[in-house]
């Protein structure tokens, strides 16, 4: 058979396959001709996004300043704009400083004894030094109360109470009380200290007297075969204990000390509302509560409404007009955490720290449902 030939003779000098000739380089296992252009620079992802975000960024906030300029020349249009003979003096018969404003302090779930560091955990003493805080300032004419609160223990009520009879009597500041869901016991004895109280129709206030809590699990222990020993200076010094009857001389005592406390905020709301003691005694400070529309009926509240009525009335008192400006307290835990409590306060239980180190004591306080 006759051979066929290659119409396409290979060259004698050619380079076997996979084989470098000389000069030629080896890149990532490829032979390279000498000569040959060095391949592309790989691309750096990381760094052009950076640049990318740069960019926009810079464009943010290159707009942001347009329109910071845009809103100041408006600003000053409007001010040379306005009538010469524009005299608010001669309108309102004040002239309030733009700084002057309503302090809104609240009070909000039950009121303990406390300094405690967490924003969360307001005590009376965080909310005493408030109160004088506020007061001291200048621009500050008239504080506002918040109070959602069915009271507390007697000590830490008459805390702020005197907070605020200090800001009342040596700043000269006027103070209004504006009553949420629940402002019973000692949430109304520190309202009655206020110059002006207001109540939404619905509120549940009142509730004015004194309660002293204790348990008796005596026989529970003897059931589970537990005995307490106790050792005493006194015959008086396990008082309210759990692990006993109390006796009738304990009981005395005890209502002593309840009938002087209550004594003290007989006195307070008497002074307060202008209510001589006999009446509050005989017809409305029997520990019974009080729709806000009833407590107006018998005196307790001065005005029914809202929280801008409340605002309205302290702008009124401090001289600056209605719908007044606002300081409020922006901390979000302690409002957070604050509304909490008053929830659990609403229905008999404290803080969270006081149900767990709960112990008798005396209180100010609506035990609730």
């Amino acid at each position: 058979m006759e051979e066929i030939k290659n119409p396409f003779p290979e060259p004698e000098n050619r380079p076997q396959e996979g084989a470098a000739s000389e000069g030629d380089t080896i890149r990532h296992g490829v032979p390279v001709p000498s000569g040959a252009p060095p391949p592309p620079a790989q691309a750096e992802p990381a760094k052009t996004a950076t640049r990318l975000w740069l960019k926009v960024l810079a464009v943010l906030y290159a707009g942001a300043i347009m329109v910071s300029f845009l809103v100041i020349e408006k600003a000053a249009t409007a001010r040379k704009s306005r009538p010469a003979d524009l005299d608010l003096k001669k309108i309102t018969g004040m002239v309030p400083s733009t700084k002057d404003a309503v302090a809104v302090v609240p009070v909000y779930g039950g009121i303990y004894q406390g300094n405690s560091p967490h924003a969360w955990d307001k005590g009376s003493g965080q909310i005493a030094r408030k109160i004088d805080k506020l007061a001291a300032r200048k621009e500050v004419k008239a504080i506002l109360l918040d109070i959602n609160s069915p009271g507390g223990t007697v000590s830490a009520v008459q805390e702020i109470n005197a907070a605020i009879l200090r800001a009342r009597n040596e700043h000269k500041k006027p103070v209004v009380a504006v009553l949420g869901d629940v402002a019973a016991s000692g949430g109304y004895y520190i309202a009655a200290a206020c110059d002006k109280v207001v109540a939404h129709p619905g509120t549940i206030t009142g509730s004015i007297g004194v309660i002293f809590s204790g348990a008796n699990v005596e026989g529970l222990m003897k059931k589970i075969g537990y005995r307490p020993e106790v050792i005493k200076s006194g015959k008086f010094k396990d008082i309210g204990s759990m692990g006993r009857e109390m006796t009738p001389e304990e009981r005395r005592l005890l209502q002593a000390m309840i009938d002087d406390s209550y004594d003290q905020f007989v006195e307070v709301v008497s002074t307060g509302r202008n209510i001589p003691p006999e009446k509050l005694r005989a017809e409305i400070a029997d520990g019974r509560i009080y729709t806000g529309r009833q407590a107006l009926e018998v005196r307790l509240v001065d005005v029914l409404g809202d929280t801008q009525t409340a605002l309205d009335l302290a702008g009124e008192l401090g001289k600056l007009g209605k719908n007044p400006r606002v300081i409020r307290d922006t901390d979000p835990f302690s409002s957070i955490f604050s509304l909490l409590g008053s929830r659990l306060g609403i229905f008999g239980g404290g803080r969270v720290s006081e149900l767990i180190t709960d112990h008798p004591r005396l209180e100010y306080r609506w035990q609730g449902f």
